[in-house]
C-alpha cells in the first residue's frame, strides 16, 4: 500500500511545476473559503472588470489612451445600470408586494385543486398522499417567509455596508481597468520564475472566464427580454417580475430553471386556471427554456463551456455550498479550472525521469 502511494506521489508530484500549482491552488481556495464574505466586494468588482475590459480594450485599439477609454466605458456602464434599476426596481418592488398578499390565495386555490385529483384519479393518488404534499408544501412556504423576513432585516441593519459597497466597488474596477498590466506584473513577482505550468492554465482560464461572464450577462438579458414579450402580450400578472426571475435562473444551470417554473406556473394557473390561455403561456414559456437550452447556450459558450451536464450540477451543489451565491456563479468556470488542471497535470510519461 505504501509502494503505490509513493509511486501516485512520485507520478503527480515529482514535477516542481506540479507543486507550485498545487499549492498555488490550495491557498487560493482557503483565501475564499474563509474570507469569502468579507472578499465580496472584490469579487463583484472582478465579474465588472472582466465585463468592460472588451469595450475598453476596443476604445483603446481606437486611439484613446487606457485611462480615458476605461473612464468613458465605466461612465456609460454605470449611467445605463442606474437607469435600468431606476426603471425596473419601482415595478419589481409594486409587484413583489401584490405576490407576497396573493400567495396565500394562490396557496389555498392550489391545495383545493390538489385534493380534488384522489376523486378523479383514485387508482393513482391516495388522500394521504396528497395531505403529506400539501403539508410539506406548507411549511417550505412558512420556513421561506421567515427566511425572507429575517433576511430583509438583515438588509436594512447592512444598509451602510451596500452604500459603501456602491462607491468602493466602481473605483476597484476603474484601477483594475486602468492599471491591469501593473497588476498582473505584481501579482507575478509573488510567483516562483518556473511556473509554466501555472501560465499554461491561467491563459486557458482567464479567456474562459471572460467569454463565461460575458455570455451569462448575454443570456440573462436575452432571456429575460424574451419572457417578458409573450407574458406582457398574453397579460400575465407580476410579467416583468416573473420575467427578472426567469433571466436571472440561467445562473443556476438546470436546476434554476427548473425552480422558476414552479411561481410562473403557479401564477398563471391561479389567473387563468386549466384553460387555452395557460396552456399556450406554458408552451410559449418552455419553448424559450428549449431555445435557451439548445441555441443560445452552445453559441455563447461553445469555448467556455465543455463539461458534461452532471458534472455541471454536481459544480453547481459543491460550489455553492461552500461559497454560496458566488460558488454557483462561478461553478462552470470552477468546473472548468478543475478539469483544466487535470489535463495540464504532468503524467508520468510526461515527466524528465521517465524518459531516461
Amino acid at each position: 500500500m505504501l509502494e503505490v502511494l509513493k509511486r501516485w506521489y512520485q507520478t503527480r508530484f515529482s514535477d516542481p511545476d506540479a507543486v507550485t500549482l498545487f499549492l498555488l491552488l490550495v491557498f487560493c481556495f482557503a483565501i475564499i473559503w474563509l474570507f469569502g464574505d468579507l472578499l465580496a466586494p472584490l469579487l463583484v468588482a472582478l465579474v465588472m472588470a472582466y465585463l468592460l475590459e472588451w469595450p475598453v480594450a476596443r476604445l483603446q485599439k481606437a486611439g484613446l489612451s487606457r485611462t480615458l477609454a476605461t473612464s468613458v466605458i465605466l461612465i456609460l456602464f454605470i449611467t445605463v445600470a442606474v437607469a435600468a434599476l431606476l426603471g425596473l426596481i419601482p415595478t419589481l418592488v409594486s409587484q413583489g408586494i401584490n405576490l407576497a398578499k396573493e400567495a396565500p390565495a394562490m396557496l389555498t386555490h392550489a391545495q383545493d385543486y390538489v385534493r380534488t385529483l384522489p376523486d378523479r384519479y383514485p387508482e393513482l393518488i391516495d388522500v394521504s398522499l396528497v395531505e403529506t404534499v400539501i403539508d410539506n408544501i406548507r411549511q417550505r412556504i412558512l420556513s421561506g417567509g421567515e427566511h425572507l423576513v429575517s433576511a430583509s432585516l438583515s438588509s436594512l441593519v447592512n444598509v451602510v455596508a451596500i452604500m459603501i459597497y456602491l462607491i468602493l466597488v466602481p473605483l476597484m474596477v476603474f484601477f483594475m481597468l486602468k492599471d491591469k498590466r501593473v497588476l498582473m506584473g505584481s501579482l507575478r513577482r509573488f510567483l516562483p520564475r518556473n511556473r509554466t505550468l501555472v501560465n499554461r492554465v491561467w491563459v486557458e482560464m482567464n479567456n474562459q472566464i471572460i467569454n463565461y461572464i460575458r455570455g451569462k450577462v448575454i443570456e440573462i438579458l436575452i432571456v429575460g427580454i424574451a419572457t417578458y414579450v409573450p407574458f406582457a402580450l398574453m397579460g400575465l400578472r407580476y410579467s416583468v417580475l416573473l420575467a427578472v426571475a426567469v433571466g436571472f435562473s440561467v445562473l443556476i444551470p438546470y436546476i434554476g430553471a427548473a425552480v422558476v417554473t414552479v411561481p410562473v406556473a403557479m401564477v398563471a394557473l391561479f389567473q387563468w386556471g386549466l384553460t387555452p390561455e395557460f396552456a399556450w403561456l406554458m408552451v410559449a414559456y418552455l419553448v424559450i427554456q428549449a431555445l435557451d437550452g439548445n441555441l443560445l447556450v452552445p453559441v455563447l459558450f461553445s469555448e467556455a463551456v465543455n463539461l458534461h451536464p452532471v458534472a455541471i450540477i454536481i459544480a453547481v451543489l459543491v460550489f455553492g455550498g461552500l461559497w454560496g451565491f458566488w460558488g454557483v456563479f462561478f461553478a462552470i468556470p470552477l468546473a472548468t479550472l478543475v478539469k483544466a488542471v487535470i489535463n495540464a497535470w504532468p503524467k508520468r510519461e510526461d515527466l524528465p525521469s521517465a524518459a531516461k
